[in-house]
């Protein structure tokens, strides 16, 4: 990458970590998908059980793999709803964040809502690997995110029957937070900011990469 974007994306980076750990949230910075995977692992210990939410970073990052691997008891979500809820008594969540807020602030909507539920509570630790690419300036423009970006590319992965996977785009732009469609596939349910946090379960490792929706 040109050292000049290099330069202005990781000075957003280190606003973001200051503004988040302001907000009692811990952060750290990954230049890249490989730092990222040693830094997720160093807040693992051996046999501890994994949830995580259903996420394109995880996979991307590597740190699927990792939670995977045979040191640790990965709770695979896939396998139906007993496993969504054994993650909430997981040693470990992982999951990534719809955007994150150069003000310290975690903005994340879900369908199924196993992943904002688990953010908010149950799991002892909740590890969040977000790529820059997350990083928006504020919530109105992490409202955009998720409805121009973040919904319709999942819509698409996810192959649901909803407006913004058949057109790249959410009806509601432009609108309220949680305007949207009416489908029944819809996966805009639940709208969670983490402004703040009363505990030290949650931490975001930022990478110095483009990592998923």
């Amino acid at each position: 990458m040109d050292a000049n974007k290099q330069k202005i994306i990781t000075e957003r980076i280190k606003r973001t970590i200051s503004a988040l750990e302001k907000n009692h949230i811990k952060a750290s910075y990954a230049p890249t998908k490989s730092d990222a995977v040693k830094q997720a692992e160093q807040l693992l210990t051996a046999g501890c059980t994994i949830g995580s939410g259903g996420s394109v970073t995880l996979t991307e990052s590597g740190v699927m793999d990792l939670m995977k691997s045979s040191r640790y008891h990965y709770i695979d979500r896939s396998k139906g709803e007993k496993e969504l809820c054994q993650a909430h008594n997981a040693d470990v969540f992982f999951m990534s964040s719809n955007a994150i807020t150069e003000n310290g602030e975690l903005y994340n909507v879900d369908g199924n809502c196993n992943r904002v539920s688990a953010l908010a509570h149950g799991p002892k630790k909740v590890v969040i690997l977000a790529g820059y690419n997350k990083i928006v300036p504020d919530l109105s423009a992490a409202i955009e995110r998720v409805k121009e970006i973040a919904a319709p590319a999942n819509g698409i992965r996810l192959g649901v029957q909803t407006p913004c996977a058949e057109t790249g785009r959410c009806v509601a732009c432009g609108g309220p937070m949680t305007a949207g469609c009416s489908s029944p596939d819809r996966m805009c349910v639940n709208y969670v900011v983490t402004a703040y946090q009363r505990t030290e379960r949650i931490h975001v490792i930022l990478v110095g990469e483009v990592l998923g929706y």
